[in-house]
């Protein structure tokens, strides 16, 4: 199928400008770019949900025009959303065919709808009970109930945007055999994603958009991620990184955690955080450094052990609640902004200006200085009509750094961030880091938890290893390697608070 010479416009705003591009049956063609590159209104005129402006899509050579995304459906294509679609009040058998349920004699035959939704979920490698209402599944299992419900259709051409988005690594993992499947069987796959390590793994092909222009189209094998990355944001991958400062000769702590045990049945662990320093917690997936840090935050209870803030030569006892943690300094960034931090159809200011209000009580007035929040805005370069537009039209990347600038309006000490660039675009990304080593700049304190070892790398001063719970490894990033920080977090041998100061 082809695009060719598609422009779409929303008002006087250009989505897309005059974009070709084409893909062949039997392969996976990656569509990458920042956000707001036009990724998703190119695939959504294919998918029939807009229609374009001028130019023209062609499918078998012949000019398609969809009324709407079911005309798309008929005709052989099929999407996977990166807003999740699903009725929570319905069951993954119900969501996955829901608008083509199967028939018998002109009624619903719900025996054969859940035995097709079985196999789909089986092809998934997924075990979830098809009867299960999707309104209590997680977020990752609503995503592959998505997916499920794409590949029902059996359509020539399957979209897929942004879909590991919520998966963890076995997820993708199965994502990445379906997808051989439906290449292996003649189909074409447009894989829209921001993920170089998911673009060079899955894809035969990278078209790459910027500012709604085709900026290149070409064999994965004949790129590099650092070519990739120029070609997006205009600058090499090794400018991504603000460089490290120069280590203090004799650093302070800012944060103590000693005999620390995150939850039972896990080690203690101990260490340091310096002010001034970026620290990883790195390692495999479901190793301990999601345990770690909320418990460092407060979000769960330790077991045992203690934390404790350093402060202009005073040493605070930290409690174990989030508003105890928050009220002495620390601020914490959960990896799900979207359920667990910001709260969506608030505007921008009232999200940031909970910071604000950490150490008020209750009954006092909550005064908002939008004067302040404007000026934090500007700072961080949040990409906004104004401060009263509602956080959940956001990109991912703005809602991220509106959720940093919750706590940098705070004036808090430390900052404790779970997935810093989760679904962040690479050029969103350069200002989130910069963001990060800024604060860091100014006296605080940062730990991060991150399930990319590049970042680890570019970002942190020092990075810990954690297997099993147990820290394993002290590194210096700046040395440090993608192979040295996968043998300890494979091979290394626990031993509980090595890294201890």
């Amino acid at each position: 199928m082809t695009f060719r010479e598609v422009t779409k416009r929303f008002g006087s705003t250009a989505a897309l400008s005059a974009v070709s591009l084409s893909g062949a049956a039997g392969s996976v063609h990656a569509v990458t770019g920042e956000n707001g590159a036009g990724k998703s209104t190119l695939m959504k005129l294919l998918a029939g949900v807009h229609r374009p402006d001028e130019g023209e899509i062609l499918l078998d050579g012949g000019r398609i025009a969809f009324a709407g995304p079911g005309d798309a459906l008929r005709a052989g294509i099929s999407t996977v959303f990166q807003e999740l679609t699903l009725l929570p009040n319905l069951s993954v058998a119900e969501n996955i065919f829901l608008g083509r349920e199967p028939r018998r004699g002109g009624l619903l035959d719900r025996r054969a709808m859940r035995r097709a939704a079985r196999q789909a979920l089986d092809r998934l490698g997924m075990t979830l009970d098809v009867d299960t209402l999707c309104g209590a599944l997680s977020v990752a299992e609503q995503q592959m109930v998505e997916i499920a419900k794409g590949i029902t259709a059996d359509a020539r051409v399957f979209i897929f945007d942004e879909p590991t988005a919520a998966l963890n690594a076995p997820e993708i993992a199965k994502l990445e055999a379906l997808i051989g499947e439906l290449k292996a069987r003649g189909r074409l796959v447009f894989y829209i994603s921001h993920r170089l390590d998911e673009i060079f793994r899955f894809c035969d092909t990278v078209t790459v958009l910027k500012d709604g222009e085709h900026v290149a189209t070409a064999p994965t094998a004949t790129l590099d991620h650092d070519r990739l990355v120029a070609l997006m944001v205009g600058r090499a991958l090794g400018q991504l990184y603000p460089p490290r400062p120069a280590a203090p000769a004799a650093p302070l702590p800012a944060l103590q955690v000693e005999g620390l045990v995150a939850r039972d049945g896990m080690p203690a662990v101990g260490f340091a955080l310096m002010r001034g320093e970026i620290l990883g917690l790195a390692g495999l997936e479901g190793q301990g450094q999601r345990d770690i840090v909320r418990a460092m935050a407060g979000l769960e209870a330790p077991s045992s052990g203690r934390v404790a803030l350093h402060r202009d030569g005073v040493v605070h006892q930290l409690g174990h609640s989030v508003v105890a943690t928050s009220r002495a300094g620390i601020g914490f960034v959960p990896e799900e902004r979207k359920t667990e931090g910001l709260y969506l159809t608030l505007s921008i200011a009232q999200n940031i200006a909970l910071g604000l209000l950490r150490n008020r009580r209750p009954w006092a007035r909550a005064r908002v200085d939008q004067g302040r929040i404007a000026e934090l805005m500007a700072a961080m370069r949040v990409r906004a009509r104004d401060h009263r537009q509602a956080v959940g039209t956001l990109s991912g990347g703005n809602q991220q750094k509106v959720m940093i600038g919750r706590w940098l309006a705070a004036g808090i000490d430390v900052l404790l961030v779970e997935e810093p660039t989760r679904g962040v675009d690479v050029g969103a990304k350069s200002e989130i880091y910069a963001l990060l080593r800024d604060f860091a700049a100014r006296g605080g304190a940062v730990l991060i938890t991150s399930s990319e070892l590049t970042e680890h790398l570019g970002l942190c001063d020092r990075i810990l290893v954690v297997r099993g719970g147990a820290i394993v490894a002290e590194l210096e990033a700046a040395s440090a390697s993608e192979e040295s920080v996968m043998r300890h977090a494979i091979a290394g041998t626990a031993t509980a608070g090595s890294a201890a100061a």
